[in-house]
């Protein structure tokens, strides 16, 4: 089965997979293969121009050969806002979309505590578009307790 995990940047995204992930499930988050393939110390949330570019190649790399087993393993895909194409894709291959939002005064705060200050405009553009009907949520958590 694939799941894919939308929210905004300090959602819980990662917390949640944490929490249902099993260990012969296989994890596409952007934010991880960034750390995996960066210096020592790199930072978790801000990566540069240059990295990105390798790890969202790497990403969906990851995605296509991840859908060739999704008979065998669960697959976790964090996509914070699929556009209206990637949607159609997660819909043909059966996919289940799980929203994580706490709700966008507790994801301001988290990202004002714990990200760059970039993050907020991500944040304004993730709520702006749910506003207009684009990333459909389709759970929402009020809290990291799953």
């Amino acid at each position: 089965m694939l799941y894919v995990i939308t929210g905004p940047p300090g959602a819980g995204k990662s917390s949640y997979i944490r929490a249902h992930a099993k260990a012969c499930d296989i994890v596409i988050d952007l934010d991880l293969m960034a750390l995996a393939m960066a210096g020592p110390g790199a930072d978790h949330h801000d990566h540069h121009p240059a990295l990105l570019r390798v790890v969202h190649r790497a990403r969906q790399a990851a995605i296509h050969e991840a859908e060739q087993v999704l008979d065998s393993v669960d697959v976790y895909l964090i996509h914070t806002m699929p556009q209206a194409k990637a949607r159609a894709r997660y819909k043909r291959l059966g996919a289940k979309v799980i929203t994580v939002d706490p709700g966008e005064a507790i994801v301001r705060q988290r990202v004002k505590d714990m990200r760059q200050p970039a993050m907020e405009a991500v944040v304004t553009r993730w709520y702006n578009d749910r506003r207009k009907g684009g990333s459909r949520p389709v759970t929402r958590q009020a809290s990291r307790t799953w």
